[in-house]
C-alpha cells in the first residue's frame, strides 16, 4: 500500500506545466529561475516564463533555456501622473493577453515573485480558476504582490516579519536563489580568462542590480583614479549604460550572467550594491563584506535599515554622498581586516535557510 500511494503521488505530479511571470528587473525573475532549475532535474515539469518586451528578464530566461513571451506591461503608480491612465490600458491588453495564453498553455501553476507586469497574469489565472503562487522578496510589502495576494493560494515571504502583512496564507521561506554551478578552474585561469586582474591586489566588484544605478555610476567615474589607487574594480553597469572610464585597474561590463556573477563575487574582498533582495541574497550566500547604498526613497530604504539593525552591512546615504566620501568608505572598509570579519559572520544569519527546498515542497505540495 506504501509503495502504491508514492507512485500515485509520483503520477500526479507527472507533465505539470507552470507559467513564471515578472520582469522589468531581475529582482523578481533571479528566485523565480532558481526553483525552475531545481525543478528542470526532474522531466516532470515543463515552464513558460511571461514578461515585458524590453525588460532584462528576456535575456536570463533565454539563458536558462526557458520558452518566453512577452506581454504588455503597466505601472501603478501611488502618484499622479499622466502616464498612469495611458498604463491602465497596458493593463487591460496584458489580461486580454493572459487570458488567451493561458487558456491555450493551461498551466497548472502560475507563479509571480513581484513586478507589475504579474498582475494581469494574476488576475486572468483566478479567473480560470488556476492555482496562484506568489513571492514576497523586501521587507516592505510592493504594491503589486498587496494586490495580487487575494488572489493567491500561498504567498511566500523572504522574511518573518512578513507574515503579518499577509496573513494566513503567508509561508516564511527566506529567499531562493540560483547557484551558477561553475566549472573547476584554477583562480589564475579565471583572472587571465575573464577579467584580467593582477594578483595580490584587492578587488572591489561594484553593481546596481542588472539594469544598473547610475547614480553609482556616476559616484565611480567620479572617483575611480582615487579608487584604483588601491584597489582593483570590477563594475557591472548595467544595459545601455557603460561607462567610458579608462583606468588599468579598472573593469567595466554592461552584464554579467549568473556564472560571472559567481565569478566576481569569490574574487571580491568587498561588494558595493544596492539593497535589492536579489543582490543582498547573493551577497550572502557568498558572505562578502558589503557597502549598501540603497535607492532613494523606495522599498529599498526599509532592506537597508534591517541591514544596519542587524550589522551585517555598511549603509550609505546617496542623497549626501559624494566620491570623496565614496571613495573613503571603500577604503575604510576593505583595508579593515576585524571589521569585514565581523561583517561575514553576521550577513550568513541575514536569510532563513533552506529557501529552495521548501518552495519546491510547496510547489509540489499544492500541485498533488
Amino acid at each position: 500500500m506504501f509503495w502504491f500511494n508514492i507512485r500515485c503521488m509520483e503520477n500526479k505530479l507527472k507533465n505539470k506545466k507552470i507559467i513564471l511571470v515578472g520582469g522589468g528587473t531581475s529582482g523578481s525573475v533571479s528566485p523565480l529561475l532558481a526553483i525552475v532549475a531545481d525543478l528542470k532535474q526532474s522531466e516532470d515539469f515543463s515552464f513558460l516564463f511571461l514578461g515585458t518586451k524590453n525588460g532584462i528578464e528576456k535575456e536570463m530566461v533565454d539563458e536558462a533555456g526557458l520558452r518566453y513571451k512577452a506581454i504588455a506591461s503597466g505601472k501603478l503608480r501611488r502618484y499622479f501622473s499622466w502616464q498612469n491612465f495611458l498604463d491602465i490600458f497596458k493593463i487591460k491588453i496584458a489580461f486580454c493577453q493572459s487570458l488567451f495564453i493561458l487558456l491555450k498553455e493551461k498551466p497548472d501553476l502560475v507563479m509571480s515573485a513581484g513586478s507589475f507586469v504579474a498582475m494581469p497574469v494574476v488576475w486572468a489565472a483566478w479567473v480560470l480558476r488556476i492555482l496562484v503562487v506568489v513571492h514576497q522578496m523586501d521587507v516592505r510589502p510592493g504594491l503589486a504582490n498587496r494586490i495580487m495576494a487575494p488572489f493567491a493560494k500561498v504567498i511566500t515571504v523572504t522574511f518573518e516579519k512578513s507574515l503579518t502583512d499577509y496573513g494566513k496564507k503567508a509561508i516564511w521561506i527566506g529567499n531562493p536563489i540560483q547557484s551558477a554551478k561553475c566549472e573547476v578552474r584554477s583562480a589564475n585561469l579565471i583572472i587571465e580568462k575573464k577579467f584580467s586582474l593582477k594578483k595580490n591586489v584587492p578587488v572591489v566588484f561594484i553593481f546596481g542590480g542588472g539594469t544598473g544605478a547610475e547614480a553609482i555610476n556616476k559616484l565611480v567615474e567620479d572617483g575611480v583614479d582615487e579608487l584604483c589607487n588601491f584597489c582593483q574594480v570590477i563594475h557591472s553597469t548595467g544595459r545601455g549604460k557603460m561607462t567610458t572610464v579608462k583606468n588599468e585597474n579598472y573593469r567595466s561590463f554592461e552584464f554579467l550572467n549568473a556564472e560571472e556573477m559567481t565569478v566576481a563575487l569569490d574574487i571580491a574582498d568587498l561588494v558595493v550594491s544596492r539593497a535589492g533582495l536579489g543582490a543582498l541574497t547573493e551577497i550572502s550566500v557568498h558572505t562578502k563584506p558589503a557597502i549598501i547604498i540603497p535607492m532613494p526613497n523606495s522599498h529599498q530604504e526599509d532592506n537597508a535599515a534591517m541591514l544596519v539593525e542587524k550589522n551585517v552591512a555598511f549603509v550609505l546615504n546617496q542623497k549626501t554622498l559624494n566620491a570623496d566620501s565614496f571613495v573613503v568608505a571603500i577604503k575604510t572598509l576593505l583595508f579593515d581586516e576585524i571589521k569585514k570579519e565581523e561583517l561575514r559572520k553576521n550577513i550568513k544569519t541575514l536569510f532563513k535557510a533552506g529557501a529552495n527546498e521548501e518552495m519546491i515542497k510547496i510547489v509540489k505540495e499544492i500541485l498533488k
